[in-house]
Formats: structure tokens, C-alpha cells, sequence
């Protein structure tokens, strides 16, 4: 205890000795015209979230997003059951809003994003009043925001890599990024591609076997304009986001096969089959920022309306098919069945909202945030021509939030009303041929979700604090979707549920934080209806679905603590000298949480995370990085038990600067010892279990750079952030755009 005590004290000191140190040089160095940029912190602990740095960690930001994402210590992300936060699950938005895509497509959009186009993640543990209660447990915002400067400056970005399973397949991904301003306004284009090949290898209880070559070709732009009106600032932004994917799949199995010389007849048999699966995803969006600034600079009024349409498109063709069947044996010809899936789906969003915030003046000083927000959302889904999903949802929402100051101690008190009305209806093909029509459960409510939050200050950056808030998650698109979007064997079925209801969160937390990396904490969500993935089977004939639960509650424990490498090799008076850049230093980051899933009538074991992050300075200020992460086995997760760990790799990068710092460059190798691999055992409330196991091509090896080139001025002023941004950060808010 007393090692850990003094871990911490040296680490405090040395923070704030390092950045007295550099405001110092800062104010010496604007003396004589230059403008100095404040390196970023690779984490950031605040009492509402947890900040984390892609753009200045090469260990994170050299592949694409889903890989730097399944790095961050503390998070659980899988195939199964989506992503969760230190036992929170986690709804994603895109700079500030929400992609309302979940599981397999949540995974594709994220591989189709190169990781050096992100800024940083914010995972908002304790949402406030000011953010739609739909973001349920958590929220993780994707930050891909850059700024734009006084003169036209250019960055490139490129990565590539390789996998080595059977044969070589390789990974590119390429990025520019153009900023300029003039006298009129500013403006940012951002645009990439990037080309993936991955293997795929699943085994479904033994009954189907497969293994897919993926190939992935995405596409993206954002752009933005500003201008500036007086104190008042117009900012307009549009971006696109396009997914070409093509998978062709081997498997082989054992089913109950139809019996082709004998209409509606079934016998057994093995199979063997090849397919090839193509899917086609478009994504705009388009937002309007208009932001009112005021004498009093921490006063604000903020006017938005965004809309979004996203489209999708997914066909699997079956090249052949071989059935061998027995009791007797018979071999039948080959042949093919053609289209075997036809799907689409099309997703619109148009939402307004205004928030307004000033200063008031309460206990040693506070603020007041109130606003409102509606958004409309439309989804259909397509099978074979025919529109067998017609989804309506219509959100009216307003919020109150009051924020006040008492010596140590800072307050949040709020809440947010909302109005929700949804409606749809279903169409499905009978046995005879006919359609059939339903509709959907309607959910016509009005709800309040109040927030409320405490944090006591025992020195500078040590504070203890206790959060609630009650939250809602609409079942997302992906879940709601009837029609299969992933590969589909002679016996197995992959369906949504157009009839799941939403999911009501409420969230306790406590948590001591010091010196931003090193914290304790204890969570626990009580959810009512969450959503939740089941396989199960029935035969041979495998079945996944979408359930809600009726009650569950997810306990959380974790720690994290950074342990500088000096304090075990110099005495603490040579310590106390502060002659070291403590961004250069050697140290280590541990993380270790424990998560338990208790679900009734389910005998779920809880299991522990554990992440090791190791930064050295090597000679010649080679910096490596080593990141090992391990998930323990035999425990339960939702539906599941892991009978192997969900994580289980070890990360290596190496990186060196040159030119002044412009060019970087980066070799790294991914998942070193192969030991990457999910295997679980379903545990379906209804129906017998399963026995899963996938594995990805996750061990890789590459190389990636990003160069900055140089503008010709070197005094250009930065503007504020302009790319997909509505709001600044203040006083523990999130996504919030400068009050300049």
C-alpha cells in the first residue's frame, strides 16, 4: 500500500511540475510571436468520461478504428453481444452523433475507418441531461475532428499491413487532409479509401464449417465550411461513408437437407458449398450549425438540424452446393441454388435541436443548460422486393441541468423529459403464398430520466465522486432488422426482432480519480428489457435471434494505475529534481476490472480484464510500445460463456519521429502470439445450447506513416474545429465546438 501511495504522490508531483513548467514556456514563447500547441494526454480521467488520445498513439491509431478500439483498457468488445465500457453498454456516435447501427454492421463501418483519421475517443460514463437519454448505458463519441488554420496546410496518412493465414493478404488505407481559411471563411476537406483483405474461419456446434475471404473497399469525405458573423459563427457540414464488401465462404456441414427428387421432403446429409456474399453500404449526412456567442463568452445558444440517410445492400449467391445423403447413401449431382438472399434496407434521420447555457449565480458559482430536441427517424427493410419492415419513430425531448460550485465540492442536478411514439408494421410470405400483415407493439410514452452527480476535491486532480442517471435504449436498426445480413448455411437462420421493446438503464457509480491515469471505481446498471443476442438450436437446424431480457444487472469493478519505471531504479530525492520530460519517461499502465452479468435463472460467473500498457524510450528516441490484454475464460457474458478468453493478444509498435517532428513512422505487429480466438457456449433460455468458435486473421504485421507538410508562414493561427462538430467541451460536457 505505502509502494502505491508513493507511485501516486511522484506521479502527481511530476504532472504538475511538468505542466507549470510548460505553461511557463508557453508564456515565454508567445512573447516572441510563436504559438506553442500543448501535447495531448494519451488518457484523460474526468468525472464524467474517460478521454482517450488516437492521434498522437501509434499503438492505436495504425490500423483501422475497430482494431484501436478493441485496445483500450476496460473495454469488451465482441461479436456476440456488441461493445461494453467497464459494465456499461455502449451506444456509438460519430463526432457527436449517433450511428444507431449495432453488432456485425457496427463492426464493419468501424473496420471500413482508418484509425489514423480519428482525433480521440470519449467514452462518456455518465451522460447528462443535455444528451438524448437514448444513449442508454454509455456513450463512446468517435472524434474525427481536426482544425483548420489561417493557411492552406496538408497532412497524409497511409498504413499498410499483412496477414499470413494460408496465404498473404494485405491491408492499405490512405488519407489527406486540406485545411485553409481566407478573409470570407474556413474550410476542411478530409477524404480517404482504404482496401482490407481478412479471413474468417467459424465452427458452429460442429454442424456448419467455414471459411471466408473477405475483401473490404471503403471510401469517405467530410467537409466543412465556416464563417464567421460578427461573435456569431455558421458551420456546415457534409460527409459520406461508402462500404463495398465481398465474402466468399467454403463451408461444409450436417443438416436435415431437403430431399430434391421428392418435393417437401426431408433426409439427412452432409453438405458441401461455396458462396459468394456482396454488401453495398452508403452513409450521408449533413448538419447545419448555427451558433449565437454573447459579451459573457460562457454564455451560449446553439441552433442545429442534421439529417441522415443511410442505405444497404446485401445478396448472397450460392456458386454450388454438394449433398451427400445417408440412411441409404446417396450422392446427389452438383448444382446451384442460385440467389439464396435479396435484402435492403434504408435508413432516414432528420432531428433539430437548440441548447443554451449561461453562468448563475448559485452557492460559489454554477451554470444552467436547458434545451430540446426532435428528431423523426423512418426505416424499411426489403427482402426480395418485398417491404417487410415499415418503422416509424418520433422523439420530442427538452432538458433541464443545473451545475454549482461549493469550495471542494462540485454539483450536477438535472433532467430530461421525452415524449416517445413508435409504430411500424411487418409483412411476411405464409406457407400458401399469401402476404401477411402485423403491427408492430406501439411504444407511445412519456418519460423522465433525471441525473444527478457529486465529486469532492481533496487536492489538485485527486476528487471522489458519486453519479446516478436513468437512461433508455431504443432497440437499434440492426436488432430491429427482420432480414439476415451475414452469411447463411443450409441450416442456420440469423433474423432481427421488429417487436423488441426498449431497454430502461439505471446507472450508480463511485469512483476516486488522481492525476488522470489511475483510478478506482465501482458501477452497477439494473436494466429492464435489454437487448440481448441468443443462438441456440433445435435439431440441426442452428437458430440466432434478437430477446429482451426481462431484468438484468451488470456489476463492475476496476483500477487503473500508472507506474513510472524510475521510481525502482533512482531515489526519490533525484526524482524530486523534475529534470525529465515526462512525456518521455518509461513507465507502465495497469488496468484490471471485474464484470458480472447476473441475469435471472442464469448461473453466470464473473471474469476479470486485464490490460498492460508499456511505453519505452528506446535509443536514438525510438519509442516502443507494448500492449497485452487477456479476458478470463469460464465466466458468463450475457447469453454466453467463454470457454476461451474474448482477448488475449500482445501488441508491439515501434515509432520514430523525423524532420522537426512532421513525419512519422511506425512498425508494428498485431496480436503477436496467434492467441486471438472467441469460443463460447451458448446458454439460450429456450431451446439447446451451442458450441462457437471464430477466429479472424488478427495477427499482422505493417508499417505506417503520417506526414504533416510544413505551411510556409509559421506563425498561422489555428481556428477552431470545424469537421462534424456541434459542441465544445466545458466543465465536464462533451462534444461542444469553441465559444470564440
Amino acid at each position: 500500500m505505502k509502494k502505491i501511495v508513493l507511485v501516486l504522490f511522484s506521479l502527481s508531483i511530476i504532472v504538475t511540475k511538468a505542466q507549470e513548467k510548460t505553461n511557463n514556456q508557453v508564456k515565454e514563447k508567445q512573447i516572441e510571436g510563436v504559438v506553442i500547441t500543448k501535447t495531448k494526454k494519451a488518457v484523460e480521467q474526468k468525472a464524467d468520461r474517460t478521454i482517450f488520445d488516437f492521434s498522437e498513439q501509434p499503438q492505436l491509431n495504425n490500423g483501422n478504428v475497430l482494431e484501436g478500439i478493441k485496445k483500450l483498457p476496460g473495454l469488451v468488445s465482441t461479436d456476440i453481444a456488441g461493445m461494453m465500457y467497464q459494465g456499461k453498454i455502449l451506444d456509438v456516435y460519430l463526432n457527436g452523433r449517433p450511428l444507431n447501427i449495432t453488432s456485425n454492421e457496427l463492426n464493419s463501418f468501424l473496420e471500413g475507418m482508418p484509425a489514423n483519421s480519428v482525433d480521440r475517443i470519449e467514452v462518456i460514463t455518465q451522460p447528462g441531461a443535455e444528451f438524448p437519454a437514448t444513449s442508454g448505458g454509455a456513450i463512446m463519441n468517435i472524434i474525427t475532428n481536426k482544425n483548420a488554420n489561417k493557411y492552406l496546410t496538408a497532412t497524409y496518412s497511409g498504413n499498410y499491413s499483412f496477414t499470413n493465414y494460408g496465404k498473404l493478404r494485405s491491408r492499405t488505407s490512405n488519407s489527406l487532409n486540406l485545411n485553409a481559411r481566407n478573409k470570407y471563411f474556413g474550410w476542411q476537406l478530409n477524404i480517404g479509401q482504404n482496401y482490407r483483405e481478412s479471413m474468417l474461419n467459424s465452427n458452429q456446434n460442429d454442424l456448419l464449417l467455414s471459411n471466408t475471404d473477405r475483401i473490404g473497399r471503403g471510401y469517405f469525405a467530410k467537409s466543412g465550411l465556416t464563417f464567421d458573423l460578427g461573435q456569431d459563427r455558421l458551420l456546415l457540414n457534409y460527409d459520406i461513408y461508402h462500404n463495398k464488401n465481398s465474402n466468399y465462404t467454403d463451408s461444409n456441414g450436417f443438416a436435415d437437407l431437403p430431399y430434391i427428387p421428392v418435393k417437401d421432403s426431408i433426409r439427412e446429409g452432409y453438405f458441401h458449398a461455396f458462396d459468394a456474399a456482396y454488401t453495398n453500404n452508403l452513409r450521408q449526412e449533413a448538419v447545419i450549425t448555427y451558433q449565437k456567442r454573447f459579451s459573457d463568452k460562457s454564455q451560449k445558444l446553439d441552433f442545429q438540424f442534421g439529417y441522415t440517410k443511410s442505405t444497404s445492400k446485401f445478396d448472397q449467391n450460392n456458386i454450388f452446393r454438394d449433398i451427400s445423403y445417408i440412411n441409404p447413401n446417396e450422392n446427389f449431382p452438383r448444382f446451384s441454388d442460385g440467389l439464396l438472399l435479396n435484402n435492403e434496407s434504408d435508413m432516414r434521420i432528420a432531428n433539430f435541436k437548440v441548447d443554451y447555457s449561461q453562468p448563475i449565480k448559485i452557492l460559489d458559482g454554477g451554470k444552467v443548460s436547458f434545451g430540446g430536441l426532435y428528431e423523426k427517424q423512418n426505416f424499411d427493410t426489403q427482402s426480395r422486393g418485398l417491404t417487410n419492415l415499415d418503422y416509424q419513430r418520433q422523439t420530442a425531448s427538452t432538458y433541464l441541468e443545473f451545475q454549482a460550485k461549493l469550495k471542494k465540492f462540485d454539483f450536477t442536478l438535472g433532467s430530461r423529459a421525452e415524449n416517445y411514439d413508435i409504430s411500424g408494421i411487418t409483412r411476411v410470405i405464409d406457407s400458401t403464398g399469401a402476404i401477411v400483415q402485423k403491427n408492430l407493439i406501439p411504444f407511445n410514452k412519456f418519460k423522465l430520466f433525471p441525473n444527478a452527480s457529486v465529486q469532492y476535491s481533496f487536492m489538485n486532480q485527486v476528487s471522489v465522486s458519486a453519479n446516478y442517471n436513468k437512461k433508455i435504449s431504443l432497440p437499434s436498426i440492426s436488432a430491429l432488422n427482420p432480414n439476415n445480413t451475414t452469411f447463411q448455411g443450409p441450416n442456420t437462420q440469423v433474423t432481427g426482432n421488429p417487436n423488441l421493446q426498449p431497454t430502461i438503464f439505471n446507472n450508480y457509480e463511485v469512483k476516486l480519480s488522481a492525476f488522470d491515469y489511475a483510478f478506482i471505481g465501482y458501477s452497477v446498471s439494473s436494466a429492464k428489457n435489454q437487448v440481448a443476442q441468443i443462438i441456440r438450436k433445435n435439431g440441426k437446424n442452428l437458430f440466432n435471434e434478437q430477446i429482451n431480457i426481462s431484468s438484468m444487472r451488470i456489476h463492475n469493478f476496476n483500477v487503473g494505475l500508472p507506474v513510472p519505471f524510475m521510481i525502482f531504479s533512482k531515489p526519490m530525492s533525484e526524482i524530486m529534481k523534475f529534470d525529465f520530460n515526462p512525456d518521455k519517461i518509461n513507465f507502465m499502465y495497469l488496468y484490471a476490472g471485474y464484470q458480472k452479468h447476473d441475469i435471472d435463472n442464469l448461473n453466470n460467473k464473473g471474469f476479470w480484464i486485464f490490460n498492460v500498457m508499456t511505453q519505452l524510450i528506446l535509443p536514438k528516441q525510438i519509442k516502443l510500445t507494448a500492449n497485452y490484454s487477456y479476458l478470463t475464460p469460464k465466466a458468463g457474458y450475457f447469453y454466453f460463456t467463454a470457454e476461451k478468453p474474448f482477448s488475449n493478444s500482445l501488441d508491439i509498435t515501434l515509432t520514430k519521429k523525423f524532420l522537426d517532428n512532421r513525419l512519422t513512422v511506425s512498425v508494428f505487429a498485431n496480436d503477436i502470439f496467434n492467441g486471438q480466438v472467441m469460443q463460447v457456449r451458448s446458454n439460450p433460455p429456450s431451446g439447446e445450447a451451442v458450441t462457437l468458435r471464430t477466429k479472424y486473421d488478427t495477427r499482422n504485421f505493417g508499417l505506417s506513416i503520417n506526414y504533416k507538410i510544413p505551411t510556409k508562414n509559421k506563425l498561422a493561427k489555428e481556428d477552431p474545429n470545424i469537421l462534424n462538430s456541434s459542441k465544445k467541451e466545458d466543465n465536464g460536457g462533451v462534444m461542444q465546438q469553441d465559444s470564440k
